[in-house]
């Protein structure tokens, strides 16, 4: 059975959970390079693990400013609500941290998923990683 929830960990903490899904998600499978990725700021974010049982399956992380991203679920585990639960998660968090908007750079593609929780696009699409994006916001 498919049970997904999700945990708030420290990257100090989770890193090994952690970097496998990013490894999985945007290296191998998007070809993300692996410097763009690594980028240094992990030890400054809010992370959130999505598990089926123990077994992790999916991973976001927040800056304090507000801005998501790194939000990844491993290729057999989507369509089984971990992005939902780990984007709903995050946007709590930083309700409760008292941020009035939160932001991501969305890949087009996913710019519809986004929108089901009322994230609005905003300015020219652009590549990030030879991947089109598009900003978005949510006001809180």
């Amino acid at each position: 059975m498919k049970t997904i929830t999700v945990e708030q960990v420290s990257w100090e903490s989770c890193a090994e959970n952690i970097r496998p899904i990013r490894q999985a998600v945007f290296i191998d499978e998007q070809q993300v390079p692996v410097e763009l990725e690594w980028d240094g700021l992990d030890e400054h974010c809010i992370h959130l693990l999505a598990y089926n049982n123990d077994q992790p399956v999916g991973t976001a992380r927040m800056t304090a400013a507000g801005k998501i991203g790194r939000m990844a679920v491993l290729k057999s585990w989507r369509r089984y609500g971990a992005g939902s639960a780990l984007l709903e998660r995050m946007v709590s968090i930083a309700r409760g941290d008292g941020l009035t908007e939160v932001v991501l750079d969305a890949q087009v593609y996913a710019t519809p998923f986004y929108a089901n929780f009322e994230f609005r696009a905003f300015g020219e699409e652009f590549m990030d990683a030879g991947i089109a994006h598009r900003k978005m916001r949510l006001q809180l």
